[in-house]
């Protein structure tokens, strides 16, 4: 019975070997994934963009009800309907309240816009290691980026998405001069092609500089391209070196060459 086989050159004892070996690959490498899963989930990661983009979100609602009001306000004592002259006495009073209050809700939600702006320009952003930088998702990098170059005394406006033509940030410096910056969460080194690809975006643009931020190294032909131009580069160690000098110095404002 022991040599009995079930299948042409397996025997009982090597098939119920394999077999077993089979179901506790099946049984363990669900559990491995989710254990990964589960560890990556749990590493430090760079959150404070729900903040960010529901702020974005109510920006654009507090500006649509702006332009309601300053619309309807434009109507009744421009364009002065008739029907608005023959309301009843307490419903003119009722539509007179509610224009107050409309307005001073509008100026409450444009203070905390306001208030949360000048909030998270005064926060340190805590400088991010190179391989919490590769964990992060695209959007959540830039949206780093950006925060790093406010920190620097920009204004940076987040422009990444799909047929950006590869700006993923608009920078202003003083002077009203515009950058732009295109931001690479890669791990294989930078090449001359992206950043001639890069050049050619901003002279597209018409601004007055480029950077070009990534968490690879980049390499020296692709230096020695930029050389003399408009153009900086920034490659994963000097990205972190950068935030950490920024948790230690105060914000700096810069300059409008």
């Amino acid at each position: 019975m022991e040599n009995r086989t079930i299948y042409p050159g397996l025997g009982v004892g090597k098939g119920r070997f394999r077999l077993g070996n089979l179901l506790l690959r099946i049984t363990i490498r669900p559990m491995v994934v989710r254990t990964e899963w589960r560890l990556r989930q749990q590493s430090p990661r760079f959150k404070p963009q729900r903040r960010q983009a529901v702020s974005l979100t109510s920006r654009w609602i507090i500006g649509l009800l702006t332009a309601v009001y300053l619309l309807w306000l434009l109507v009744r004592t421009v364009g002065q309907p008739d029907w608005l002259t023959q309301l009843p006495a307490l419903v003119s009073e009722l539509l007179r309240l509610v224009e107050i209050g409309w307005l001073a809700t509008l100026l409450v939600l444009w203070g905390l816009v306001w208030w949360h702006e000048r909030q998270e320009a005064g926060q340190r952003l805590p400088p991010l290691k190179l391989e919490e930088l590769y964990n992060l998702h695209p959007a959540d990098f830039e949206r780093y980026v950006a925060r790093l170059f406010r920190q620097k005394g920009y204004k940076a406006a987040v422009r990444g998405r799909s047929g950006d033509l590869g700006v993923d940030l608009v920078l202003t410096r003083q002077g009203g001069k515009r950058a732009i910056v295109q931001c690479k969460r890669y791990r294989n080194t930078i090449g001359p092609d992206i950043v001639r690809e890069l050049y050619g975006t901003l002279i597209h643009e018409g601004v007055s500089h480029a950077f070009l931020v990534t968490t690879a190294d980049i390499s020296e032909s692709a230096r020695a391209w930029a050389q003399g131009k408009p153009m900086t580069l920034i490659d994963g160690p000097t990205l972190v070196a950068i935030a950490r000098s920024l948790q230690l110095s105060p914000p700096s404002s810069p300059k409008a060459s």
